[in-house]
């Protein structure tokens, strides 16, 4: 269907959970699916469709970085008639109020990126949210589970090694985390009439130093990874 993705019409849910790592898409789809079929294996971005407590849902990598990331997730609105993408990624912690693990959702995501002028022609700087519904609906979710959920703005930044230290300057705004996604994941989905939202785990700490080792990262952070599949299901 696309240079990127093999999958046909249909192959996809109406909802799909978006981690960033394709190993951690194969995890969710074989831990938490009934029946997971692989529709798309292009470059290795692997993405999964089966069911969910008898409800049909998918998964699928957006690999990294906000051109990454803009890429799939256009194609899943657009192509592949996707009405809503859940991020399930790590997050670098940038406020004091959080710890290591702590799962976040992004109510809206500042950027030092231009990627929404330069994609939709913006004379502005457009504030990309996430979908009320789907964020009030994980919000629910967390309380049901008693889920240390913790709501607030990302920052989504197009460099993933900052030696100014500038990072830090965001979290003094009020950012919680620092990851490189987000933006583009809501830009896409404004611009389509779709939705979104980015629930995160804190994989490392950039004020106290703290982080998980990659296998962690992978496979251990299923608290996240059922918040967003038990929101999913209520869509």
């Amino acid at each position: 269907m696309t240079p990127q993705n093999e999958a046909k019409k249909g192959d996809f849910a109406k909802t799909v959970l978006m981690p960033g790592d394709p190993l951690r898409s194969k995890f969710v789809a074989e831990t938490y699916f009934e029946n997971p079929r692989l529709v798309n294996n292009v470059r290795g971005i692997q993405g999964y469709t089966g069911t969910y407590k008898g409800h049909p849902i998918s998964v699928m990598a957006s690999g990294m970085g906000m051109p990454s990331m803009g890429i799939y997730s256009y194609e899943l609105y657009n192509t592949y008639d996707v009405d809503h993408i859940i991020r399930i990624g790590t997050a670098g912690g940038i406020s004091e109020k959080l710890k290591l693990r702590d799962v976040v959702a992004a109510i809206g995501a500042s950027t030092n990126s231009s990627y929404a002028a330069n994609q939709f022609q913006l004379h502005g700087q457009l504030c990309a949210t996430a979908s009320y519904r789907l964020l009030e609906t994980c919000v629910n979710v967390a309380r049901e589970r008693k889920s240390s959920l913790v709501v607030g703005n990302a920052y989504c930044t197009d460099n993933f090694y900052d030696p100014s230290g500038a990072t830090l300057e965001w979290g003094k705004l009020g950012c919680l985390v620092v990851e490189m996604e987000s933006y583009a994941l809501y830009t896409n989905a404004l611009q389509a009439g779709k939705e979104a939202l980015a629930i995160f785990t804190v994989s490392d700490h950039i004020v106290t130093g703290e982080e998980d080792d990659p296998l962690s990262r992978q496979n251990s952070y299923t608290e996240m990874m059922e918040i967003a599949l038990e929101t999913a299901i209520r869509l």
